[in-house]
Parts: C-alpha cells; structure tokens; sequence
C-alpha cells in the first residue's frame, strides 16, 4: 500500500510493515514539509523507490517479506539514496550489519520525531553536497582539500598522511556513521579489518589536533560499539 501527500518538499519513502508507524510518521513528517509515500513490504517498497526516486528512505528491519538488510543490497545496486534504518533491534551486530550493507544512519524504536527530523535534515545536507568540493567546512574546521591543508581552532593544523587520510574519509561521508570495518579497510586495507585498536589511537590522535576538547568531540563523534561520525555543522 502506497499512500502520498502533496508538498513542495523532499520525498521521503517509508517502508515499515506497521500501519501505526506509517501513521505516526505520516503526521510527524507531513507537518515539516516533506512529501511521503509508504509501502508495507520489502518488494513493494523496492518497487516505489524505483518509481517514487525519494530524497530519503525510513527502513524498518523487519519486513513480512525478507529483511531489511537485503532491502538496503538491492537499493544500493542502483541508488545511493540516504537510507535511515528504524527498528526495535537495539544489538549492535545489527546497526553494524545494517550500515556496512550501506545504510547511513540508525534510529531505536520508539525515537523522538525531533531526533528523527534532525537525522532526515543531515541526510540531505550530506546528499546535497558535493563530496568533491574543494573546501570542507563544519563549523570551526576547515579542510582545503586539493592543498591538503586543515585549519581548526583559528590555526593551521598539521596532519600525518594516515591522519589526514582518515579526515578526507569522514568528510566525504559527513553526517554518516561508519562502521570501524568500513573504516578500516578503506585506511589501512583488508588485512586491517578487525585491528579496531589501529583506528581508535589514530581517532584519538586526529581528536587531539582537531577538537577545542578532546574529551567532548564536536566533529569526531563515537557510536559505541559501531563506528564515528563527522557532524555536519553550519560554520
């Protein structure tokens, strides 16, 4: 079942096999401006996202049909639509498996719609913008990506080639948690999959040079037991 709403703004596809949800996420969503459209299956929500083209799609896990996790595989074999998982799967083996299949982001149900709209709206600043921009702005980092030259804090900061690496990463995927494997493997290579200590004393060292506190990172944020994210803040 399929259900739309006229509006001049973003589409958004929600696939969850619950009408009470549809529902909730009809109300919440319709009243900030986006456009919606729903299915209740896996099948039928790959078939309106090929027809429907959503800005973004809400995913629910556990469809009647096949799990959302295939869902996410066979969207990606043709989109890179932001794709935000909503489910009650709270494991950690399952928010990872769900973002290393190609979701972008990870929402607990029950969730706040405040939190949700927040997560939609970093979704489409980060599809909106041009990964090969050459200058990366968030707040007070900036990062001149053909000169290789980063500038946090009101100065210039100086980075080894791993650490730079890794920042160019997480820009190019800003707003999206990536898993410590994804990571891992893009940095250091397949051999360096499951070495999550490699990643975490490079994070720490990158947060000492980047971050007004360490302690309390702005840019570099962790998703425990998943991954980190770089914020996408308005400078």
């Amino acid at each position: 079942m399929t259900h739309t709403q006229n509006s001049t703004g973003h589409r958004i596809l929600v696939i969850d096999d619950e009408a009470a949800i549809r529902r909730f996420l009809h109300s919440a969503l319709s009243s900030e401006e986006f456009h919606l459209n729903e299915a209740e299956s896996g099948h039928e929500g790959l078939s309106v996202a090929a027809s429907f083209r959503p800005d973004v799609i809400l995913l629910d896990l556990g469809l009647p049909d096949m799990d959302g996790i295939e869902v996410i595989r066979r969207i990606r074999e043709w989109s890179n639509v932001p794709v935000i998982i909503l489910s009650v799967r709270e494991q950690e083996d399952d928010k990872v498996a769900a973002l290393d299949a190609g979701a972008d982001d990870y929402l607990s149900k029950p969730f706040g719609v405040g939190e949700l709209v927040a997560r939609i709206r970093a979704a489409l600043r980060r599809s909106l913008k041009n990964s090969e921009e050459p200058v990366f702005k968030s707040d007070d980092l900036t990062v001149d990506i053909p000169k290789r030259r980063v500038f946090a804090n009101g100065g210039e900061i100086q980075l080894t080639p791993t650490e730079y690496d890794l920042l160019r990463l997480l820009i190019t995927h800003a707003g999206k948690v990536l898993t410590h494997s994804q990571i891992l493997k893009q940095i250091w290579g397949v051999a360096y999959k499951d070495q999550s200590q490699v990643l975490r004393v490079t994070i720490s060292n990158l947060r000492k040079k980047i971050e007004r506190d360490p302690s309390r990172p702005r840019h570099i944020t962790t998703e425990p037991g998943v991954g980190y994210r770089l914020r996408l803040k308005e400078g």
